[in-house]
Order: structure tokens, then sequence, then C-alpha cells
């Protein structure tokens, strides 16, 4: 029975659209717990080599760009190898993988054999399985929902990632602050263990991809950079987010090093800080819908970057008191526009890739732009070693104001609605 004031059914399943999937529920529960601990890793990790270790800058840099060296070294070869697997199984591996080898971090700190080089090894070893799982699970995504709910799929579970990074970061600081640092990475190990438990109950299978006689992976990688270099829109996209990937590398590398060292700030404080980074993705991933709406699926991409970046400046003019609190809405302004651009395009490069494409195409921009993020990480170290934690900030701040000029000048510029995809040719 409908009482009066209660919401329509209709309405409901709306409301809910995808979430009425169990297929669909599950990857969004995964989704959940796993972000949730690789927000609490991505801060305790850091923070264990600059409070429990008491490393330079440099070695810092080192440690944030080995999670993503992986990228660089095997990010081609993994789409490769990924188009000819089932997708959910490799997910459901790299979870279990990345949980056993972050455990061997609070054994090594109880055991008082804890080093930057175990650190360096750890990250690593994660990063590795990270390519395996994420481009996997952006290639997985289609054959869940169809391409017809790429959108709402991706801003559903974009809304997952900044609800994490509003808790986490939070959750993480005060983990840190009264376990310490390798304890809390062993919460994330938890998570993990508990993600891949979520992928296993998912029901719908992949058909067994299609072996290709004779194919060869050197031949396959050339395919999937053809791909996206050959390709106008594709081909800005990446140049836009690797140029925003190597400045932002660089720049988080040194903000875990400022934030403690120069504002004096506590692990709780710094997780409240990165919590912002949370609160405007959040809200960026309500808004993006009707962004692309307002302004179109083109505009939208250009127009996010160009309108939050230069909030970032706030960053490093920061000091202790006040001025805090408008670092905090400068991160939250740059995530708002990180994720109506993450959304937007990235929809677009699924929808755009024909199946047999997507591992590769995945892997490629991956590649391509992750990769900027371990170099930007390294580079960051170095500035931060020989000029400053804070120079550094305003040097890499300055430069993300400059990243939208690939897509602005290409024909995204005009473009309200982004072209579709080709049918392709019928197999003989």
């Amino acid at each position: 029975m409908i009482t009066i004031g209660d919401p329509a059914p209709d309405a409901t399943r709306d409301r809910l659209g995808l979430l009425r999937d169990r297929d669909f529920r599950d990857l969004f529960f995964s989704t959940t717990v796993a972000q949730i601990g690789t927000q609490i890793t991505s801060l305790a990790l850091p923070l264990a080599a600059v409070i429990a270790l008491d490393v330079s800058e440099f070695e810092v840099g080192v440690l944030s760009s080995m999670t993503m060296a992986a990228f660089l070294l095997i990010g081609l070869p993994a789409g490769a190898w990924i188009d000819r697997m089932r997708r959910r199984r490799v997910l459901i591996v790299s979870d279990l993988v990345r949980a056993a080898v972050l455990f061997t971090v609070p054994i090594a700190w109880w055991t008082d054999t804890l080093t930057i080089w175990q650190l360096y090894a750890v990250a690593f070893t994660i990063g590795v399985f990270t390519v395996f799982f994420d481009v996997s699970y952006q290639s997985y995504l289609p054959h869940l929902v169809g391409r017809e709910g790429l959108v709402e799929g991706n801003a559903k579970l974009e809304t997952v990632r900044a609800t994490a990074h509003l808790g986490g970061p939070a959750l993480a600081g005060q983990l840190i602050q009264w376990l310490t640092a390798p304890v809390a990475i062993a919460v994330d190990a938890a998570a993990l263990g508990a993600s891949a438990l979520f992928l296993v109950r998912i029901r719908r299978r992949e058909p067994k991809p299609e072996a290709i006689q004779g194919a060869r992976i050197t031949t396959d990688i050339k395919e999937g950079l053809a791909f996206v270099f050959r390709h106008r829109l594709l081909s800005a996209i990446v140049a836009c987010t690797a140029s925003w990937n190597l400045l932002m590398g660089a720049f988080m590398a040194m903000l875990v090093v400022f934030l403690p060292r120069e504002l004096g700030l506590t692990p709780g404080q710094i997780g409240l800080l990165f919590a912002a980074f949370g609160a405007g993705g959040l809200v960026g991933a309500f808004l993006v819908r009707r962004v692309t709406a307002l302004v179109g699926e083109g505009r939208a991409i250009w127009l996010s970057v160009v309108c939050t970046s230069p909030w970032l400046l706030l960053v490093p003019a920061a000091e202790p008191g006040w001025r805090i609190v408008l670092a905090a809405f400068g991160m939250a302004m740059v995530s708002l526009g990180g994720v109506v651009y993450n959304v937007t395009q990235v929809s677009f490069r699924q929808r755009l890739t024909p199946d047999r494409m997507l591992g590769r195409m995945n892997a490629t921009v991956r590649f391509l732009v992750f990769g900027a993020s371990a170099i930007g990480a390294f580079l960051g170290g170095g500035l931060g070693q020989f000029l400053g934690a804070r120079a550094t900030l305003w040097i890499t701040a300055a430069g993300l104001c400059l990243v939208f000029l690939p897509v602005f000048l290409s024909p995204l510029r005009n473009m309200r609605d982004l072209p579709q995809p080709e049918p392709e040719p019928a197999a003989a």
C-alpha cells in the first residue's frame, strides 16, 4: 500500500538506476571497500616513510614514483594480455595479491625490520597489480552495464571514489595517529580481501575471448597505440591528462612533505585536509550529468579543467592558521573539476572503442598518463630536494593552469556532442 508522501515506485527505480542490478551492486560494493582502503594506503605509505623512517624529500619522491612505475614498464603489454583473459578473474587475483603484499608492512614494523627499500618493493608490487586491475576494471564495465549505461555507471562509481576520498583520508589520518602508519596499512589489506569477495559474487560471466591465430603481443601493442594516437580527439585527451598527471605527481609527492614539516600538521589533521579532495569530488560526481547537459560533453572536458585548476595555487600559499582552510577549498575545487573531466572523457573512450580493443586502449592510455605520474613524482622529489617542498608546489600548481591547452586547441573546443563509434565490420 502506498501512502501519501511515499515516493512513487517508478521514481525510486529511477534513482536506483543500475543499482537495481545485483551484479553491478557487487561491483559497486567492491569498489566502495577497495577505495576506502586505497585512500588509507595512499596516505599511510608515504607518511610511514616521512614519520616512521624520517627519509629525505628525494626518497619520498622515489617512493611515490614506484607506485606508478609499473605503468611504464608493463602498461602496454598488460592491455594485450588482458584482452586474452576474462577480466573479472584478473580483478579478483589482483585484489588478493595486493592484500597479501600490504600485510608484509605491519609484520616488518612489528619485528623492527621495516626499511625504505621494503616500502619501495611494496609500492612497486602494488603498482604492478594495480595496472592489471585498473585496465581490467575499465574494460569490464562495458560488459557489465552495456555502452548505454556507461555514463551512469561511471558516475555512480565515481561517487564511490569521491566519497572514499572524503571519508578515507580522515579515517586514515586518525588510524595513523592512533595505531601508526604501518598498522593502518593492514586495514587496507583487509579491505582489498573484502573487495575480492564481492567480485567473486558477480554471477554474469564474460565469454572467453577468441584466440587469434598467429597474433603476437607486439602486434597487439602497436594496434592499441595506433588506435589512440590516430584519433584526434583521443590523442588530445591523452595529452591533457598526461600533462596533468605529470605535474600532479610532483605536487602530491611534495604535499605529504610540506604539510607535516612546514605547516606542522599531525596525521589526523593531514587526513582531514585530504578529505577536501573527496568533498569536491563528491560534488563533481553529482554535477557531471548536469554540466554535460548544460555545456555539452566536448566543452565539459576542457571547461572542467580551465575553471578549477587555478584554485590549486591556494595550497602553496598556506601558512599555519586560517589560510589552511583556503588550501582545503582549493583542493576541493580541483577535485570537483577532475571528476567532471574524468567521468566525461572515460565514458567517451569506453563508448568509442570496440570490445576487442578495450584492454589495449585502456592500457595505452594508462601507460601514458600514469607513466607521467611516475615521472612527475620522481621529478618532484628532485625539485623538492634542491628547491624545497613549497617552491615545488608553486611551480607545479602554476603549470597545472595550462594543461587544458591540448583539448582547447582540438575540435573539442566547440563540440557539444561527442561522436559515436562507427559500427565494426562483420566478421567474414
